[in-house]
């Protein structure tokens, strides 16, 4: 029961640490959201009636794709079903206004899908997209627009279907680096599963040591999302497995379980705000401390022909670790980075970013942080160039 008062009053003190500024950056985010706005609303009734009168003959009255018997030709295995929420849904309207405005080879798609934008105003392909939009009657799934660039370090709120390997290397002190092969996959709605397989290794006494580190299986759940506001909120819990060795640093040395919550915003101006806090519980404390932690990462999207062409994402992450002894302090880092799109899809991505202490340095080096990312929801890792 001591044990029990001590654990509870040493998370009572980080709340305290932690709470003022996760409130200021959710308060922020209520002040600030306003709906997604076009220049002027998408009218489907409109973009139904030039549907009808050109997109049809392929694409069927119902969205599915004209038989071959009906087409003459073979549908390529890239053509889309409408009325697939799981298909659509991931894909935000810039990647669909790209095709109908550049044709298919524009995202590495087929050659069959012609160009419509010197046939069509820009009003009216929104208007068409619009339309499509509805082939899709399960509102419950979350658009592909709040599936915000990933940061090197904050875990985002949005389900994903993506492979990463993501790499830290030390700057500073002694020699080492750490590589996490991460998987994850989205399952029904809402549900998404991750492994996280570390690989280590680093100079140690002028000797080399590597290793695997603890690996790590998580489920996430969104639990809200609304293309409206914005916003998206996922939680999300883990099992590490200690899997690492801990006399060289790999590992903890037992079972630690990790829960934390997600929260995004995207405002109208493509700036968004992610939010992570959680805690790591060590089934033993007198191996390994309880740690809560802190997250967020400040971004802006930039893309060239009009938001349609190649997406470059600058963040700034802000990253705050407690341990729950007494004594502790919060450490905090500050991570700037650069995201960019590398294939026409979009579908593969590299970051690049420095993490620096910002206080209590002893220990703590430098880290050059960079990762590569295949969205394998979007087609295989040698399509879309």
């Amino acid at each position: 029961m001591k044990e029990a008062a001590r654990q509870i009053r040493r998370a009572s003190r980080a709340l305290w640490v932690t709470a003022p500024v996760a409130f200021c950056f959710l308060a922020s985010a209520v002040l600030l959201s306003q709906t997604l706005k076009y220049p002027k609303p998408p009218d489907p009734k409109n973009g139904k009636q030039i549907f009808n009168s050109g997109c049809i003959a392929c694409h069927a009255a119902d969205g599915k794709g004209t038989p071959r018997s009906i087409a003459g030709f073979e549908l390529p295995d890239t053509f889309p079903d409408f009325t697939r929420c799981d298909q659509t849904t991931a894909e935000p309207n810039s990647a669909w206004k790209d095709v109908v405005v550049h044709g298919g080879p524009s995202r590495g798609f087929s050659q069959i899908m012609p160009a419509f934008g010197e046939l069509l105003t820009s009003g009216q392909i929104d208007d068409v997209i619009g339309y499509l939009r509805q082939f899709c009657t399960n509102k419950h799934w979350a658009r592909g627009e709040l599936n915000l660039p990933r940061a090197l370090v904050t875990e985002k709120a949005y389900p994903e279907d993506e492979v990463v390997i993501s790499t830290a290397a030390n700057a500073s002190g002694a020699p080492g680096f750490t590589t996490d092969i991460i998987h994850e996959q989205r399952f029904g709605v809402r549900n998404q599963i991750e492994v996280d397989v570390p690989i280590n290794a680093q100079d140690q006494d002028h000797t080399w040591y590597g290793g695997v580190g603890d690996v790590t299986l998580g489920v996430k759940r969104e639990f809200f999302s609304s293309l409206r506001t914005g916003s998206i909120l996922s939680l999300q819990g883990s099992v590490i497995a200690p899997t690492g060795n801990k006399n060289r640093g790999f590992g903890t040395g037992t079972t630690t379980f990790e829960t934390f919550a997600a929260f995004d915003q995207l405002f109208p101006t493509n700036t968004f705000v992610q939010f992570q806090a959680g805690a790591e519980l060590p089934r033993h404390t007198d191996i390994a401390p309880q740690t809560v932690f802190y997250r967020t990462a400040v971004g802006q999207s930039f893309a060239h022909d009009h938001g349609l062409g190649r997406l470059w994402s600058p963040m700034v992450e802000f990253l705050a670790d407690r341990d729950l002894v007494d004594g502790a302090k919060t450490d905090w880092d500050i991570l700037p980075q650069m995201q960019v799109t590398i294939s026409r899809r979009q579908h593969v991505r590299a970051n690049l970013g420095v993490r620096t202490p910002m206080n209590n340095t002893a220990g703590r080096p430098i880290n050059v942080v960079f990762y590569v990312l295949w969205d394998w929801g979007d087609g295989k890792l040698t399509e879309g160039w």
